[in-house]
């Protein structure tokens, strides 16, 4: 795309006031100034904002895809973005040249669809879950891969409007994946770009009361949703076994035994299951869709 404008999406629930202060002053730093940035309340009455930035304040929380979605009408409604940019609102850009190099890649690629930024805490690690690939030991190698990284990513207008926007049932956990296969099986490019920093404290998605009911629900509606028939007993079965082998709690395997019936019992949405096309570009990208 030619000279692609930037709209900025942040996320907040009104309880991280001076890191959102942080986060818009390390937005506004950038040398390609954004062409529009909306906070949204997610659930929560916003802080005072600075010039120039919008506020969207919502009644109640809609998950991070729900928001997300919010965000993303908002900034089509002006009519002057081309790339989404979504930061999470305890991030930090540390180099003033993000907005540059990611307006630069979009201008020079017109299949390019997701770009996901790298996220390292204030001494420089990056959490294997951080790196959007099965062979995660080292952050800084970058190319294409099957899915990105929630917290910083950018997202082509044009490729959301053919492939729709955020799966609203899926509130929170593996929305990115959803709309990632989603990108890949429509003829897009997913790319992990490590050069592009967000600078975000070490956490544990744990954290959230509802991480293991929603990780395993969402895991099945993900596979209801986009697998060839043949892949979901391989897919459900794979996470399975790596979730009772990789979880200490026993709250949070009864948890995610519920959220797992709970995504068999309930729709999260159409089916479209993915061309056998898609699956074998996603193998040679390293990362079959079985895991």
């Amino acid at each position: 795309m030619s000279h692609p404008r930037l709209g900025i999406a942040i996320l907040t629930m009104g309880n991280r006031p001076a890191a959102l202060r942080s986060l818009l002053e390390s937005v506004a730093h950038q040398t390609l100034p954004a062409a529009r940035i909306v906070v949204v309340g997610n659930g929560s009455a916003l802080p005072e904002l600075p010039a120039g930035v919008d506020g969207v304040e919502l009644d109640e929380n809609l998950g991070v895809s729900g928001g997300r979605n919010v965000a993303v009408a908002h900034l089509r409604a002006h009519g002057d973005v081309d790339v989404v940019v979504d930061l999470d609102d305890d991030g930090l850009l540390t180099g003033t040249d993000v907005f540059a190099k990611l307006a630069s890649m979009y201008e020079g690629d017109q299949r390019l669809g997701i770009v996901s930024f790298r996220i390292a805490d204030e001494r420089g690690r990056t959490q294997r879950r951080h790196v959007p690939r099965l062979r995660a030991r080292d952050p800084m190698r970058g190319g294409e891969v099957t899915t990105f990284l929630g917290g910083g990513h950018a997202l082509s207008m044009r490729m959301l409007e053919r492939i729709g926007g955020w799966p609203d049932a899926f509130f929170f956990t593996h929305e990115e994946t959803d709309l990632a296969w989603r990108a890949l099986d429509d003829g897009w490019r997913v790319v992990y770009e490590p050069s592009l920093l967000l600078q975000h404290p070490w956490t544990s998605p744990a954290r959230h009361a509802v991480y293991y009911r929603m990780t395993a629900r969402n895991r099945v509606w993900l596979a209801k949703r986009h697998l060839p028939a043949l892949l979901v007993p391989a897919y459900l079965g794979v996470w399975t076994l790596l979730t009772v082998a990789r979880t200490r709690s026993w709250g949070g395997l009864r948890a995610w035994a519920a959220g797992f019936a709970e995504g068999v019992r309930v729709s999260g949405g159409p089916r479209r299951p993915m061309r056998w096309a898609t699956v074998a570009r996603m193998t040679r990208l390293g990362r079959p869709p079985v895991i």
